[in-house]
């Protein structure tokens, strides 16, 4: 074969697994594909189901050419296709059947197209499994270093691995540059057919829960509970707490003397984030109230999911919030979806203005 020696190959197997930290299986997976890729370049066509098998010990490789068996006399694809009449006696319609061919040598391209073919999915394999070794990280916290940042994502080494941070998982407004380190949640790891992806994030709830548990060690002991977090990162976010002991104050907990763990957290996130820690209630009614902190709430009437929250006409825009974020917030952490109406029971003050006043004014010492 053409500058891809076979035997070569197959004698590389256990070196290159030795090398790259990977199963000889997986290595020696690699090299059949990019035999099948080969043969497939000279012999065939891109549709071809084509599988190899190469014999670590002999340096001898079989290509196996798979096509399903359909009805005679109709129009079919000879790459993926082969009439019953020429499938053979006991094949029956809709049988796969495999076709062998002994590899004996590639041309230069075919020869070329192999070799690539090894480096990536090498790559490719060697990328997975080190991911592999993140799966038990995720939902976790770590420190990377920022190596690029692009419009719509940033990259980040963390060692062993790099991941991305997307533009939805950022923190909105926060700026990133090259060579910095900073805290990335490990959300998840996506695989598809360009290998797999390990995606890092700032910007969701989870990533609030974690800070604040590294600064609330009540939280491991039991003591308080974190109910729910709504978040629009860089903007602000809701948290829902609890305490399992009585006369134990979650929010004071939460907050610390002096507000110093909440501000340790904001010291992370940014202090253009607003951080609300609110008291979670069985009570639909009481946890809606909560939840729409700092406004004063005057009624709530619930329906199914739904709930008709009733405040005066100074409190009206503190419950709706900038661009409707409170209420927002406050239904996603709550599940209702709350709809904020003035209260007909607090009628609007009457504006006196300066004239009315000064003869009011007159008329008193006038009486006098």
């Amino acid at each position: 074969m053409e500058n891809l020696d076979l035997k070569q190959m197959s004698a590389m197997v256990d070196i290159i697994a030795e090398e790259k930290g990977l199963p000889k299986e997986v290595v020696l997976g690699v090299i059949e594909q990019a035999i099948a890729a080969a043969w497939r370049k000279d012999n065939g066509d891109r549709e071809m189901n084509v599988r190899a098998t190469l014999n670590t010990k002999t340096g001898e490789a079989d290509v196996y050419v798979a096509r399903e068996v359909i009805e005679d006399e109709i129009a079919y694809n000879p790459s993926t296709e082969i009439p019953l009449k020429e499938a053979g006696k006991d094949a029956k319609i809709g049988d796969i059947i495999e076709e062998k061919f002994t590899v004996k040598d590639f041309g230069r391209v075919a020869a070329m197209t192999a070799k690539q073919v090894v480096i990536q999915r090498l790559r490719d394999a060697e990328n997975d499994a080190v991911l592999s070794e993140y799966e038990d990280k995720i939902g976790s916290v770590v420190t990377g270093t920022v190596s690029r940042v692009e419009p719509k994502i940033v990259r980040i080494d963390l060692g062993r691995a790099n991941g991305i941070m997307p533009k939805s998982e950022q923190i909105d407004g926060e700026y990133y540059t090259v060579g910095s380190r900073i805290k990335v949640y490990i959300k998840n790891i996506e695989r598809s057919e360009k290998g797999a992806q390990l995606i890092l994030s700032r910007g969701c709830a989870e990533f609030v829960e974690y800070l604040f548990r590294q600064e609330v060690p009540e939280l491991d002991n039991g003591t308080v509970e974190i109910k729910g977090i709504a978040r629009e990162a860089g903007r602000r976010t809701k948290i829902a707490v609890t305490s399992t002991i009585p006369g134990v104050d979650p929010v004071g907990t939460f907050v610390g003397g002096r507000g110093i763990r909440v501000q340790a957290v904001m010291n992370e996130i940014g202090e253009r984030e607003k951080i609300d820690i609110v008291t979670w209630s069985d009570n639909a009614s009481e946890y809606i109230r909560e939840a729409l902190s700092p406004a004063e709430i005057i009624k709530v009437e619930i329906s199914d999911k739904k709930a008709k929250v009733l405040v005066s006409e100074d409190q009206q825009s503190i419950a709706i919030g900038k661009q409707g974020q409170n209420v927002r917030l406050a239904s996603k952490l709550t599940g209702y979806d709350i709809d904020i109406e003035l209260s007909k029971a607090t009628p609007k003050k009457k504006k006196q203005n300066v004239e009315d006043s000064l003869l009011s004014a007159l008329e008193e010492e006038t009486e006098e």
